[in-house]
């Protein structure tokens, strides 16, 4: 196949990935014909230099990608394939690059602070109300109740903040926050995918707050909802799986999926 795909690692970790999916999915997609390149960004892993978060990549990727081409010279375009915040970096990068033809975008990261709030209230404490395990621990006095409240009052706010595209602070998923950018996270990733013209394959989790995020935003934004309409765009739900697809059936999938679309999207090209 000439086509291969570049691993960008997402969080503060290395090219294993949790669980091994990164390499499992590597090894999978090599014994079915496809090249596939794991690296490390600077600073972590076997990579020297300054530690950095998904925002300052994008010099990292395209060394990836310059050495993915120098290794295997038969290569004719590449796919991005990232989980979480490297598919927030992966959206970033490919319009700067012809040599991407794809990205395979897993759990994107759009948070922000009202997102998060909102998708916290949305997936757990609603999700809390009709759980019988919640409802035994208030019964027998277990509940903080005091602890609870604060928690849900904080989240409330904010929720409620004012915000948006118009000045929400942004967060990273290290959990500090990031310097004031020209536009939010989420709409610079939707220039940036926008901008892209190859195809997009999202994978996203059922029991995840960063994929319920997404999920309300597209549901929120019609700009988002006419991008994952185009038919350049497929996108694929796993409902029981967590954000990092910790069981092996769930990391089965997800490789099924990337070499079924990698081979439609081949011929199709």
């Amino acid at each position: 196949m000439a086509c291969g795909v570049l691993i960008v690692v997402g969080g503060p970790q290395y090219r294993v990935g949790s669980h091994r999916q990164f390499l499992l999915l590597a090894r999978f997609l090599a014994e079915n014909g496809v090249a596939v390149f794991r690296f490390d960004y600077r600073g972590m892993g076997d990579s020297e230099g300054d530690s950095r978060d998904f925002e300052a990549v994008q010099d990292d990727i395209r060394a990836a990608i310059d050495a993915f081409f120098l290794k295997c010279p038969a290569l004719e375009k590449v796919v991005i394939w990232g989980l979480c915040d490297a598919a927030s970096a992966a959206s970033f990068y490919a319009c700067q690059d012809r040599r991407v033809s794809g990205l395979v975008l897993l759990n994107p990261w759009v948070r922000t602070e009202a997102g998060a709030a909102k998708a916290y209230l949305k997936h757990y404490y609603f999700s809390r109300l009709v759980d019988r395990a919640f409802w035994r621990k208030v019964l027998k006095g277990e509940f903080q109740i005091v602890a609870s409240a604060r928690s849900l009052l904080g989240t409330l706010s904010s929720a409620i903040m004012p915000g948006g595209r118009s000045g929400e602070k942004e967060v990273s998923s290290r959990g500090s926050r990031t310097k004031p950018a020209d536009s939010p996270l989420p709409q610079r990733m939707y220039d940036g995918l926008n901008a892209f013209k190859g195809d997009l394959l999202f994978i996203l989790s059922g029991d995840d707050l960063v994929a319920g995020e997404f999920r309300d935003l597209v549901g929120q934004s019609r700009e988002w909802q006419a991008l994952l309409a185009q038919s350049r765009v497929a996108v694929q739900e796993l409902t029981e799986a967590n954000h990092t697809f910790s069981r092996r059936q769930w990391r089965d999938q997800v490789a099924c999926w990337t070499l079924d679309w990698l081979q439609r999207t081949s011929e199709s090209s």
